[in-house]
């Protein structure tokens, strides 16, 4: 099913925990202003369904649902998140797929070594150890078809997001009034 417009723009957003997906969204949303709706997985996931995140979960389909929704109402879209490919890659790929507009997918690719680094520095690095994350991690997760532009972990917050503005085109379009 077509969602959004040819004007709209779709940002998916993917790595593993404590690769800088979340600042990055946040900063994307921060330098376009009103009008880019993010649609965060760990929100949908933990805090609204509060679920645990396995095959089939619930909150696929309300991130697809939630993504489509914003998109027909013309907004500019991140989804962001672990999302792992088996898990998540048939859904985040139609809906790349299904866009009007420009799609894009980005793969944050951090090494374990860094995530733990980047995550010791978290408030949750209290509450979530480093165990959990071995078990979370994994290398090099892609969606199929070579969907994902690889963004590694030499890449500084400023130049990743410089990088998705201008590769998405957000950078060029103005803000809505919303």
């Amino acid at each position: 099913m077509r969602t959004g417009t040819e004007h709209t723009r779709l940002v998916i957003l993917r790595g593993n925990s404590a690769s800088g997906k979340s600042s990055v969204a946040a900063e994307l949303r921060t330098r376009f202003g009103h009008g880019l709706a993010l649609v965060a997985q760990d929100n949908l996931r933990r805090v609204v369904l509060r679920e645990h995140d396995r095959p089939g979960a619930a909150n696929i389909g309300l991130i697809d649902l939630t993504a489509r929704y914003a998109l027909d109402a013309g907004f500019h879209v991140v989804v962001e998140g672990i999302l792992y490919a088996d898990r998540y890659g048939a859904m985040l790929t139609r809906l790349h797929a299904d866009h009007r507009g420009r799609s894009h997918a980005y793969y944050l690719d951090v090494p374990l070594d860094e995530t733990l680094a980047r995550h010791a520095t978290k408030p949750i690095a209290d509450t979530v150890d480093e165990s959990c994350l071995h078990e979370w991690y994994r290398q090099r997760d892609l969606l199929p078809g070579g969907l994902e532009t690889v963004v590694t972990a030499e890449s500084a917050l400023h130049e990743t997001v410089d990088l998705i503005m201008r590769d998405t085109g957000l950078d060029c379009l103005p803000a809505s009034g919303r």
